[in-house]
């Protein structure tokens, strides 16, 4: 199950966000929250499965996000 350790405002922060986490090797997707939005208006969603949730949320929080 995939589980929500990020929410972005902008597709591009959401793909920095999950490209710092994927460098780290855990697997990482993004998915907007509002699919008829604006890209750099809507927010994403970037979300890890379920086992590494707490890996995700110590590399962000180590980066500061």
């Amino acid at each position: 199950m995939w589980t929500v350790v990020y929410l972005a405002k902008g597709k591009k922060l959401a793909d920095k966000v999950s490209g710092l986490i994927s460098e780290e090797g855990v697997l990482v997707k993004v998915q907007p929250v509002n699919r008829n939005a604006d890209e750099e208006e809507s927010y994403f969603e970037v979300l890890v499965p379920e086992s590494e949730v707490e890996e995700a949320h110590n590399i962000l929080y180590e980066l500061g996000y």
